[in-house]
């Protein structure tokens, strides 16, 4: 199932090491342009991510394609 929302925030994260994809993440939601779509590769940052949204009360879908993990947060 496709998330064909367009993202007002989008960061590329593949490649990066925690802690800072969370960093990243954390600045676009101080910038409040939702939804923000943050594309990691790797389970460490996925679960940070979506730990640290959840945790400030915004909603996480998580979609996989292929070895991309695409977390969308909105309010």
């Amino acid at each position: 199932m496709a998330n064909n929302t367009k993202a007002a925030k989008a960061i590329d994260a593949r490649g990066l090491s925690c802690p800072q994809p969370v960093f990243l993440t954390l600045k676009a939601i101080e910038e409040g342009n939702f939804p923000i779509q943050v594309t990691v590769d790797n389970a460490t940052a996925k679960a940070n991510i979506r730990r640290m949204a959840q945790g400030k009360k915004f909603n996480v879908n998580i979609e996989e394609q292929g070895e991309d993990i695409i977390l969308t947060i909105s309010k």
